[in-house]
């Protein structure tokens, strides 16, 4: 999966390569590696900050678009401070969920509005920001983690495989909600373009 560095990141980098010039913006990263971001051309960046503190609105999140293979990763960081990771992929027809502070990975198919919203991505220009506002259509979805479907990551396509090769991956089902005998164990809020945000929240279900 291929990530671009932030300026502090790309700092500390540069310190640690003995680097005594800045070069920030120029590298982008692939697992452990930094290349020239002449090599990452097929990937763009958007980012979007919420202006309330509503629930349902992430604090900061950022979108990296990979065009040529009509994939979207998503950074969603919450109020909590917590960073979650989504990728959306139409190639493939998933959408993968990693929490950052679960060894997890969820996963679902992706819908007609899955396709709309992340379409709605990839239509953006390189580098646009759009603000999150008053405005913003939001609405909760529920996906039920289906524990006894376990699938080895191994099994997964780029850049799914990469995210979750250190966790469990897990099939999800929509549903209508968890009933009262059920907890909601976390939610990931993710806003698009198309001024809508959701609250994807996940419970588990019994095997």
């Amino acid at each position: 999966m291929i990530v671009c560095l932030d300026f502090l990141a790309l700092w500390s980098y540069e310190l640690l390569q003995g680097s005594s010039q800045s070069s920030l913006g120029l590298y982008c990263c692939h697992a452990a590696h930094c290349y020239h971001r002449s090599r990452c051309d097929r990937t763009s960046r958007a980012t979007a900050q919420g202006t309330s503190k509503s629930p349902g609105i992430p604090y900061f999140q950022s979108a990296l678009i990979d065009k040529h293979n009509s994939v979207v990763t998503y950074s969603v960081t919450s109020h909590a401070n917590h960073t979650s990771t989504v990728i959306f992929d139409m190639r493939h027809g998933l959408v993968c969920y990693k929490p950052d502070n679960q060894d997890s990975c969820f996963l679902r198919r992706m819908e007609r509005l899955d396709y709309e919203n992340v379409q709605s991505q990839l239509n953006k220009s390189e580098q646009q920001v759009w603000v999150v506002g008053n405005q913003t259509e939001k609405h909760t979805e529920f996906l039920g983690v289906l524990s006894g479907s376990r699938v080895e990551a191994s099994t997964l396509q780029e850049p799914l495989q990469s995210l979750c090769q250190q966790a469990s991956v897990y099939w999800t089902r929509r549903s209508d909600g968890p009933g009262k005998q059920r907890l909601i164990y976390f939610c990931i809020d993710i806003c698009f373009p198309s001024n809508i945000c959701v609250s994807v929240c996940f419970y588990y279900l019994p095997e």
